[in-house]
C-alpha cells in the first residue's frame, strides 16, 4: 500500500491538551501508511516537538479564525491560496485541521483538485481532498450562518460525549450521526509510575519539598475556564486542616492571549499575599514531561469551569495517581467516582478540599484508586486505541475519494 501524505493545520504554536494529544497521536501512527506534516502559522514548542518525533513541520503565517467567521467569505482569504498551493506542492492526500484554520482549510481543500485516476479521462478531477476536524471544544457551536459550512465537512470527530452535545446544541444543528466521538489517548509506557515516579522525587527535591509531604498538584495553562481560584480556595481549606501540605502548579502560558497573561497574574499576585498560601504553593512551569509534575504528587486535582477531554486525568490514572475532578464535561466519561477517583460540582472549592482531605487521610485508598486508574486506561484510554479509531476515519475518507 502507497503511503498517504496527511496534513495537519494548527493555529496553536504552543503545548496544550489539544497539542499534546496530536503528538501522541504522531507517535502510534504507522508511518509506513502515512507521512505527516504538520503547518502552523509560526514555530514553537508544539511544532518543535513535532519535528523531534519526526513529523515534517512547516510554517505559513496566518491570522487564526474567529467563531464567528463568515464561510464563503473566509474560504476564499488568501491564506486558503497559500495553503491549496501547499497542499499540491507536497501532494497531500488527506487535511486535518483544528477549528481555527477549518475556513482556511475547507477553502483550500476545494482548490485543490485531485488528478483522476483513470487511464484517458484527461484532464479531469474526482473530487476534492478529504477534509476531516476534530471538535476539540464544547464552545464551538455552529451560528446560523455556519450550519450549511459544518456539514459540507468531509468528517467530524468529537473528543469527548460532551464536546459532541456542546457542539450540536439542543436542537441538534447538524443530524447526531454526522459526528463521530473518539477518545483521545496517553502512552501507558510513557506515564507509568516505573518511569514517573523517580521524577516525582526529583521535582520534590528541586522545589524543596520533603519526600514525606502531602502533595496536591494540578497541571494546566493559567485560563479562566481552569478554575485556579477554586483551586487555590480549596487548598486554603486543605493548609489548614494539614499544616505540613505542599501544592505544586505545573504548566504555563506559552504564547497565550493577553487575557490568560492578566488571569495568570492575578492568580498569583493572589497566592504570593495569602500567608497561608503563599509558603505552600510551588510552581513548577512548563515541564517535558506532565508526568513529572503529576508523579510528585500523592492527589492530582483538576477544578475546571469545564473540560472537553481532560488529558491530565487520563495521564494521572496511568500514573496511578487518583484524581479529584469537577464533573463539568468530559471528566466523567474518563473517571469512575468513587474507584478511579473523585467528581464534584464546579466552583465548589469547599467540595474539592473535602475529597482532597479525604484522599490524603487514606493511602491505602489511592493506591487502591491509582491501581484502579491505570486498568481503565489500558482498557479505553491508550493512544494506540486512538491511533487506530483515527487511522480508520483516514483510511475510509481516502477509500471513497
Amino acid at each position: 500500500m502507497a503511503q498517504r501524505n496527511l496534513l495537519f493545520i494548527s493555529s496553536y504554536t504552543g503545548l496544550g491538551g489539544g497539542e499534546s494529544a496530536i503528538l501522541n497521536l504522531f507517535g502510534a501512527l504507522d508511518r509506513d501508511r502515512f507521512a505527516l506534516h504538520l503547518l502552523t502559522p509560526g514555530d514553537g514548542i508544539y511544532p518543535r516537538a513535532a519535528r523531534a518525533a519526526g513529523v515534517q513541520t512547516h510554517v505559513i503565517p496566518y491570522r487564526p479564525a474567529t467563531v464567528y467567521f463568515v464561510p464563503a467569505v473566509w474560504a476564499r482569504f488568501p491564506i486558503a491560496g497559500k495553503l491549496a498551493r501547499f497542499i499540491r506542492a507536497h501532494d497531500i492526500d488527506l487535511v486535518h485541521s483544528d477549528y481555527h484554520a477549518l475556513p482556511y482549510a475547507f477553502g483550500a481543500t476545494r482548490r485543490a483538485k485531485l488528478p483522476s485516476p483513470l487511464v484517458g479521462e484527461g484532464p479531469g478531477v474526482r473530487g476534492t481532498l478529504p477534509l476531516l476536524w476534530t471538535c476539540m471544544g464544547w464552545w464551538f457551536k455552529p451560528k446560523a450562518w455556519q450550519r450549511a459550512f459544518f456539514r459540507r465537512i468531509d468528517r467530524i470527530v468529537a473528543i469527548s460525549h460532551a464536546v459532541k452535545a456542546g457542539f450540536l446544541g439542543d436542537p441538534p444543528a447538524l443530524p447526531p450521526e454526522a459526528v463521530e466521538v473518539i477518545w483521545l489517548g496517553v502512552d501507558p509506557e510513557k506515564f507509568r509510575p516505573e518511569v514517573t515516579d523517580p521524577l516525582g522525587r526529583a521535582l520534590r527535591a528541586e522545589l524543596g519539598i520533603a519526600p514525606d509531604a502531602p502533595v496536591v498538584s494540578m497541571l494546566g495553562r493559567f485560563q479562566y475556564v481552569k478554575g485556579y481560584e477554586y483551586f487555590f480556595e480549596a487548598m486554603r481549606a486543605v493548609a489548614q486542616a494539614v499544616p505540613e501540605a505542599r501544592f505544586i502548579v505545573g504548566g504555563e502560558n506559552m504564547q497565550g492571549p493577553p487575557a490568560d497573561r492578566q488571569y495568570r497574574e492575578r492568580m498569583l499576585k493572589w497566592v504570593a499575599e495569602d500567608p497561608l498560601l503563599a509558603p505552600r504553593v510551588c510552581y513548577a512551569g512548563y515541564r517535558a514531561h506532565a508526568g513529572q509534575v503529576i508523579a510528585a504528587a500523592d492527589v492530582m486535582v483538576c477544578a475546571s469551569l469545564f473540560e472537553s477531554f481532560g488529558m491530565v486525568h487520563v495521564e494521572s490514572m496511568a500514573c496511578r495517581r487518583p484524581v479529584v475532578s469537577t464533573n463539568a464535561g468530559a471528566p466523567p466519561e474518563l473517571i469512575v467516582d468513587g474507584a478511579t477517583g473523585c467528581l464534584a460540582p464546579p466552583r465548589r472549592p469547599d467540595l474539592l478540599a473535602e475529597k482532597v482531605l479525604y484522599l490524603l487521610a487514606r493511602p491505602g485508598l489511592r493506591a487502591q484508586m491509582g491501581a484502579a486508574g491505570r486498568a481503565r486506561v489500558l482498557e479505553q484510554f491508550t493512544v494506540a486505541r486512538y491511533a487506530a479509531r483515527f487511522a480508520a476515519v483516514v483510511e475510509d475518507l481516502l477509500d471513497v475519494r
